[in-house]
């Protein structure tokens, strides 16, 4: 049996570096992605920049945006763990208290891991009420069963709840069978497709929809349990059988909870780079911005797929995403968000 043996004396500093060296930054990074990170840098150097940029009256809140904005979340995590090494302070709480506004939401939210992230959103969404719906459908269908699954555990951890129970205490019926059969999916991953069963459950959906009180517990399972792969192919056939999208025919019913929540799931499953591109032209293009929805499509696809969404906005909008923001908001917020976005100073 081995004997842990500690060393006599360690620094922060030197604690902080031997994490550095053991934590490599991974150089490769999603060509669809719209963050700009460099492949080598020091957590030590940017937390002691960032505590400076924390002194005396006022933050230098182009120094938070220049650190944090151009650092991908490993690096994140690396610089968190090097502020609390240094400072024996968390790096979250401390920027909390140093922004605020839009600014501080878009900023706490860039800061956590991926997983946690999205239980806060979730957990948002979830007090919302009726007007979150579409958040809890878009983060289980656009997610992948992975993440998902990551975001239900961080979700536990967290508020000392399942997801589940939380989603389920707030609505009820068949609104409450689909939410729940969302969150809790794991989807099979693969490419294959049954093509008899994909007409079979094509049949089933323009049922449900048409009818109105049709098989909705049929319709229900089938777009909470089959893989993505034999989803679009189902909706490929309903198209072909039926000479319209199901989504075009779901908007027949957008009065109704269960038939808008179907909607949005269909649109993630099927095609999710165009349903957050239609979420940014809505968050930008109403009366009164939507920052909220603004900064959740940015901070969660920044590192993923935000640049393929950007040329699907211009290619629906004929005005570059970054052109539209900047128009739309202001401050040190827009300055975070274009960073995000790819923008170069």
């Amino acid at each position: 049996m081995a004997t842990l043996v500690a060393p006599d004396k360690t620094s922060p500093v030197e604690d902080v570096e031997a994490l550095h060296k053991a934590c490599k930054v991974r150089k490769t990074q999603s060509t669809m992605a719209t963050l700009v990170a460099p492949t080598n840098h020091s957590p030590i150097e940017d937390a002691e920049a960032l505590r400076k940029a924390f002194k005396g009256w006022g933050t230098d809140e182009k120094t938070v945006i220049a650190i944090l904005g151009h650092r991908n979340v490993y690096q994140r995590q690396q610089i968190r763990k090097a502020y609390e090494q240094l400072y024996q302070e968390d790096l979250i709480k401390r920027l909390e208290s140093e922004l605020t506004g839009d600014f501080e939401r878009a900023v706490y939210r860039w800061m956590l891991e991926p997983a946690d992230r999205d239980a806060v959103l979730a957990h948002v969404a979830i007090k919302n009420g009726r007007k979150g719906d579409n958040v809890i459908v878009e983060l289980a269908c656009a997610l992948s069963s992975e993440e998902v699954l990551a975001m239900r555990r961080a979700y536990h951890n967290r508020y000392k709840r399942s997801l589940e129970e939380d989603v389920a205490a707030n609505i009820t019926g068949h609104l409450r069978q689909l939410l729940v059969g969302l969150v809790t999916s794991f989807r099979y991953g693969g490419h294959e497709i049954n093509a008899i069963l994909a007409k079979a459950e094509a049949d089933i959906l323009h049922k449900s929809i048409k009818e109105k009180k049709g098989n909705h517990e049929e319709a229900i399972r089938i777009l909470t349990t089959r893989s993505k792969t034999q989803l679009m192919a189902t909706f490929n056939r309903y198209r072909d059988d039926h000479g319209t999208s199901i989504t075009k025919k779901l908007l027949d019913h957008e009065s109704d909870d269960l038939y808008k929540a179907m909607h949005t799931a269909i649109r993630c499953l099927n095609d999710h780079k165009k349903y957050y591109e239609k979420v940014l032209r809505h968050a930008i293009k109403r009366i009164g911005t939507d920052e909220d929805a603004l900064t959740r499509v940015v901070v969660t696809r920044a590192e993923k797929d935000l640049r393929d969404i950007k040329e699907l906005y211009y290619k629906r909008n004929s005005v570059h995403l970054e052109n539209d923001v900047a128009k739309e908001i202001s401050g040190d917020y827009k300055n975070f968000i274009l960073t995000l976005l790819g923008k170069q100073d």
